[in-house]
């Protein structure tokens, strides 16, 4: 007697009429985006089907690959016209006091025309030079960390609206923050080339991109912002 199924039927053990049980899951190997509706263990989109990558996005601003632009959410940054503005209200705030409280003791600055560069160098830096140099590096260091470590903002920044910030969350800057920015900012000004000094933190807060920070604001790791 033949085993043969009747003509017209495929046999039993056709491979194309099995299909796996109801719960088996799929095959390993299978594509990563076949996850079912709603998604499921270990699926970070919370999705169902194929996920695309977040877009591409060139300036690092958080929305593709790149690190989170530190600046995002802050206020613009500051114009550099009224950075300099502002310096300049913050200088006049310390030397006009250290002005007048010299007077009674004599101009250190008042130099006879016999004496060369050398002779006036040896006067600023020996005897009474040496602490009226103390006090204006003390008084303007002093002034400018006390002021950023409070509010962020000198006498100056204030009227201008401006706030130095921590780049990395837009904080007020710290003691160790503040006391690097003001080191930087004034101590070789007053040692030595306050024109040129000037002039090179100028250039690097033009020229800086995209945060237009100064050497000073390096060293502290800080951004000028506008304010409210």
């Amino acid at each position: 007697m033949s085993t043969d199924p009747p003509p017209g039927q495929p046999p039993e053990d056709d491979p194309f009429l099995k299909k796996p049980p109801p719960d088996q899951p799929p095959p390993a190997g299978g594509s990563p985006y076949d996850r079912p509706p709603g998604g499921g263990p270990g699926d970070p989109y919370g999705g169902g089907g194929a996920v695309p990558p977040p877009p591409y996005d060139p300036y690092g601003g958080g929305g593709g690959y790149g690190p989170p632009d530190p600046l995002s959410g802050m206020p613009p940054l500051a114009d550099f016209g009224k950075r300099l503005v502002a310096r300049i209200i913050d200088a006049l705030i310390i030397a006009v006091p250290l002005a007048l409280i010299q007077l009674p003791f004599g101009n250190r600055f008042a130099v006879d025309r016999d004496e060369d560069a050398s002779d006036v160098f040896v006067e600023s830096y020996s005897g009474s030079g040496l602490l009226w140099t103390l006090i204006a590096i003390v008084a303007f260091i002093g002034y400018d960390t006390l002021m950023v470590k409070s509010s962020g903002q000198t006498v100056g920044k204030k009227l201008l609206k401006l706030r130095v910030a921590m780049l990395n969350d837009g904080s007020n800057p710290d003691t160790n923050a503040s006391l690097m920015r003001a080191t930087v900012l004034w101590l070789p000004a007053l040692l030595c080339c306050p024109c040129i000094w000037e002039i090179v933190l100028a250039i690097t807060i033009l020229v800086d991109k995209p945060y237009k920070q100064g050497l000073h604001d390096k060293a502290g790791k800080t951004v000028v912002v506008t304010a409210a």
